[in-house]
């Protein structure tokens, strides 16, 4: 029975021996193959895992970027109305939003302590004339008896003196009389321009104090139809105003509609306290819209507000770098690499500030950098979705 099991030649074992060799080599050397692939992908990942990924942004404003400060309206001409004589208010004849004409009368006071007082006034020069055209007569009798020696020249210089004296009393009682009827005109309180009435302090029957403690106006007459738009400008960009620069405005009351104004002056100096320099705008209001006092939202085109070829612009403050050297920023160049710039805040508006020199418009900005980041870093940008990432 084993004479009929099948034999096997050398010829096949040495095939089949080549054949298990040749198997063992491939597995041998897909296995270091896998080892290599393996260990150049860790490298990789490792290498990639070096390099720190930030978050980047461009800057906001730019060459075209607006100065957005608040400012106040205020009429071009106020004037407190007050009294000048005692008595007790009459009448008045315009209220709060009424139209006024210069010289129009506002109200009168009754005053009958300056009518008397004008009365005995009056008598007084009266007297006074008539002492004085009786010591003029005497001086002029006693000089012709000079003439004939019939009195000495003293008592004719005596006469003369007299008639000195009357004249000065007389002068005096005049200019009495004068001052108590400029207090009776007093009476009629008048508009000193042409307004808007915008106060009315004062009732029919009131006691009227001229000169009493701190009196208080009876009336306010505003000239609205131009208005003086007073904003601050930070100390960093006042060498940015310019004499006849335009602006525009918007009021809380008319927020869909926008106002031009004219630059008419300045300061021209930095107020302690603030820091920023006063600025007063003109303003046209023919049709009355803009009221006096009311809050308004300035912008000021400042172009090139660095003074050094690089305009203003605004970043968030979580890009903002506090080193030992001052603020700064680190901005990420063509090839990726970190460069740290020293910055100058113009004004902080909470989740953005303004910058006043140091990056461009076109520059990218890390966002939130971390602590440990300095100048020639390698990193890994990560720019906003869409290409823009420009900051509105």
């Amino acid at each position: 029975m084993l004479d009929t099991l099948p034999k096997t030649s050398p010829q096949r074992l040495r095939r089949f021996a080549l054949i298990g060799a040749a198997g063992f080599v491939l597995i041998l050397a897909a296995g270091t193959a896998s080892r290599l692939m393996a260990g150049q992908d860790l490298k990789k990942t490792s290498q990639a895992s070096a390099v720190t990924t930030v978050n980047v942004v461009q800057p906001g404003g730019g060459e075209d970027a607006a100065l957005v400060l608040p400012g106040r309206l205020q009429p071009w001409a106020e004037a407190p109305v007050f009294a000048r004589t005692d008595g007790y208010l009459r009448r008045w004849y315009v209220d709060i939003g009424q139209p006024v004409k210069a010289g129009q009368v506002l109200a009168e006071i009754d005053a009958p302590e300056v009518d008397q007082q004008l009365v005995a006034a009056r008598a007084a020069l009266a007297t006074a004339s008539a002492q004085r055209d009786l010591a003029a007569t005497s001086a002029a009798r006693w000089k012709r008896l000079v003439g004939e020696n019939a009195v000495s020249q003293q008592e004719a210089d005596e006469r003369q003196g007299d008639l000195a004296a009357r004249e000065a009393m007389r002068n005096e009682a005049l200019a009495n009389v004068r001052r108590l009827e400029s207090l009776t005109a007093f009476k009629r309180i008048v508009a000193p321009f042409d307004g808007v009435v915008t106060s009315r302090d004062t009732d029919q029957g009131d006691l009227i104090s001229a000169g009493g403690g701190r009196p208080s106006p009876l009336f306010t007459v505003s000239d609205t139809r131009r208005l003086r738009l007073y904003v601050s400008v930070p100390q960093s960009l006042a060498g940015q105003i310019r004499p006849g620069m335009t602006a525009t405005f918007t009021t809380p009351e008319l927020p869909d509609q926008t106002f031009p104004a004219r630059l008419a002056r300045s300061a021209d100096a930095v107020d302690a306290q603030s820091g920023a320099m006063l600025v007063q705008l003109e303003v046209d209001n023919i049709g009355g819209q803009l009221k006096p006092g009311a809050y308004a939202q300035v912008s000021l085109n400042l172009k090139g507000a660095t003074g050094a070829g690089t305009a203003a612009v605004r970043v968030p403050a979580n890009a903002l770098l506090f080193r030992k050297e001052g603020t700064a920023v680190a901005v990420v160049d063509r090839d990726n690499t970190v460069r740290v710039r020293p910055v100058r805040i113009a004004r902080d508006y909470g989740a953005d500030l303004e910058l006043a020199g140091g990056v461009a418009a076109s520059d990218w900005i890390v966002s939130s950098p971390p602590d440990a980041i300095a100048n020639g870093d390698k990193v890994n940008p990560v720019r906003p979705k869409g290409g823009a990432g420009a900051r509105g």
